[in-house]
């Protein structure tokens, strides 16, 4: 296959953090209150694109149904080897055992690649845990096209909208499996290392100002 353009390279880069527009804050400790509430801290703490960077996240606007983010869609998909693609449509009258795989879903788990959703209706939440181990939530709303890296802790609930559609897309066969924590020295193990190498200690030696400590 030839090398993608730099036209193509450049359409498929992450947006710039000062165009970034996701809204993601970090989470207050309240366990009772429905999943789907936003669990704002008070006052809210807003997470910055730059935060959400240093984690691994990364992020795109790809306006659905638009000639614009087909092309884009397509070009990060290329460029990023994105072979297989799904839809999933999650809400109670779609989902089969729907109230059993939300709940899975928001088990804190890694996975053992990447997680790559591009939302093109309804909304939700996805939550990653922070160098310091604190949740970040982050709201997907239409249009958003979001990748987790390989063995970040995380985990997905609806919002009170109870309703998304998303593309699931994966780097040649899907392997959907979720390991929950703790994945230090589980079948993850090796994913939750290199993520922990890539991200975590950078972060931690980086706000230590010294050597960072094993996570």
């Amino acid at each position: 296959m030839a090398h993608p353009s730099p036209d193509l390279l450049a359409l498929a880069e992450p947006d710039p953090l000062d165009t970034v527009s996701v809204d993601a804050w970090f989470m207050d400790s309240d366990e009772e209150t429905d999943q789907r509430a936003e669990h704002r801290r008070s006052p809210n703490e807003p997470a910055t694109p730059q935060q959400l960077r240093d984690l691994g996240v990364l992020y795109w606007k790809v306006p659905p149904g638009t000639q614009a983010g087909r092309e884009r869609l397509d070009a990060i998909k290329t460029v990023r080897g994105y072979s297989y693609e799904d839809t999933i449509d999650v809400c109670p009258e779609k989902l089969e055992n729907y109230e059993t795989k939300i709940k899975c879903f928001y088990e804190e788990h890694v996975h053992t690649d990447e997680e790559i959703r591009y939302v093109v209706a309804g909304s939700g939440f996805f939550d990653v845990r922070d160098a310091a181990d604190r949740w970040i939530r982050i709201h997907t709303k239409a249009g958003d096209m979001v990748v987790l890296p390989e063995g970040i802790y995380h985990r997905f609930t609806l919002d009170q909208g109870n309703k998304i559609v998303a593309n699931r897309l994966f780097v040649g066969e899907p392997v959907w499996k979720p390991h929950n924590r703790p994945q230090e020295e589980g079948e993850a193990a090796p994913s939750r290392e290199k993520y922990v190498r890539a991200f975590v200690e950078p972060l931690l030696l980086s706000s230590r100002g010294g050597e960072a400590q094993k996570v």
